[in-house]
């Protein structure tokens, strides 16, 4: 078993390992697991590996740190599985032990990178691995030869899907003169740089992009990555999008995960600056959850988590038209997938034109679905100046 042993250590100390399969129990034992499944991710910034137990009708998770998880998986090998898969960007690895604990392990090409990693980078992918990225590099989550590390491969595939709904919405910016964009809730601004990397140094638009969050500490440290990186017209400030007041107009306004009502204040700053495109991942729906009623939908809205998701659904369902009747052609995609956050969907909204009759149809099916609900969102009453003479016309 030296042989396994030494590679697992090889590969958790390099973080090379992003998935690995246990699989072809020694002893078949009544309610016990059949395969186990071994993942990287980021917990509160620290690497865990996650363990997932399958049983035949459930599945059980645990997370343990690099060390732990190691003296984990050797011991699975030595007590319960005589087969295993271990993935890598580089290479495959099968293991193979015998009924008397010889030790065989294949090494191959690395098929998961070709099918999960080149494919899709070459279809899909704008920043490719392998080529280093500067300001991915300062975040930790490639190293400076390019490669990605493991427990941010999630986070490296939210980056390029994130940046491929900002390409698709560069047509609708303004080319003549220098961009204002405004990314309220920034955070840690793995977005924000990646969408100004993309757009300045990719796109090759003139702009300037100011990142908004309320937590001290994070502006700072986003404001010493900006000195390191030489991003001249990239900047983090304090505060709250309600009450930012630098410009008059601004051309992209980004929201992200901000919680509540917050998106909406967020959306009815934009609407108000006549933003030509939004971008908003809602988060924390609660507002309308406290409104909903419906005796139609009791069966539905007597438990609690369907009437959270639903209530959810109808809160961007309801953002989505108000936009439209302000004048934005939108869409609700997936962010990102499912199992990486339940927060994905976002709403992407740009400047478009519709018909007299399309309008009337528009007012006519929200004034519907709201009073269907009894509900009275919170942007429908921020936007009410403009909304109410349309209502009024109809």
């Amino acid at each position: 078993m030296e042989k396994l042993q030494s590679l697992l250590a090889s590969l958790m100390k390099d973080q090379l390992l992003y998935q690995a399969i246990l699989s072809n129990v020694r002893k078949n034992e009544p309610d016990s697991f059949q395969k186990v499944v071994v993942k990287p991710l980021e917990i509160k910034g620290e690497l865990m590996y996650q363990f997932s137990y399958h049983y035949e009708k459930k599945v059980l998770h645990e997370n343990l740190p690099p060390q732990e998880a190691e003296e984990k998986m050797q011991g699975l090998f030595s007590e319960t599985f005589k087969q295993g898969l271990l993935y890598t960007p580089e290479a495959d690895y099968q293991v193979l032990i015998s009924k008397k604990f010889k030790v065989t392990i294949l090494k191959k090409t690395a098929s998961m990178k070709k099918v999960e990693l080149t494919h899709n980078r070459k279809k899909n992918y704008l920043l490719e691995e392998g080529v280093p990225v500067p300001f991915l590099i300062e975040l930790g989550v490639m190293n400076p030869e390019g490669k990605v590390l493991a427990k941010k491969y999630d986070k490296f595939r939210q980056i390029n899907r994130f940046l491929e709904m900002i390409r698709d919405i560069v047509p609708h910016l303004k080319k003549d003169r220098k961009l204002t964009i405004l990314d309220f809730g920034c955070g840690k601004s793995y977005l924000t740089f990646a969408m100004y990397h993309y757009l300045r140094e990719v796109e090759g638009l003139d702009l300037q992009v100011v990142g908004l969050d309320l937590k001290e500490d994070v502006i700072c440290h986003c404001n010493e990555l900006v000195q390191k990186l030489n991003y001249e017209n990239l900047k983090f400030l304090v505060g709250d999008i309600a009450e930012y007041s630098e410009v008059e107009h601004v051309d992209m306004v980004v929201t992200l995960h901000a919680c509540d009502t917050a998106t909406d204040a967020a959306l009815e700053k934009a609407v108000r600056w006549g933003a030509d495109v939004i971008l908003s991942v809602p988060c924390c729906q609660h507002e309308m959850y406290d409104q909903v009623e419906s005796e139609i939908l009791h069966p539905m809205l007597k438990h609690g988590i369907i009437k959270e998701r639903f209530a959810a659904l109808a809160t961007d369902s309801v953002r989505a038209t108000l936009l439209e009747l302000m004048g934005y052609k939108t869409q609700i995609l997936e962010f990102i997938d499912l199992e990486h956050t339940p927060k994905n969907l976002l709403i992407r909204a740009v400047k478009g034109k519709f018909t007299e009759m399309e309008r009337d149809r528009l007012i006519q099916s929200y004034l519907e679905f709201k009073s269907f609900l009894h509900a009275q969102p919170y942007l429908e009453k921020a936007l009410e100046d403009r909304l109410q003479p349309l209502f009024s016309h109809k």
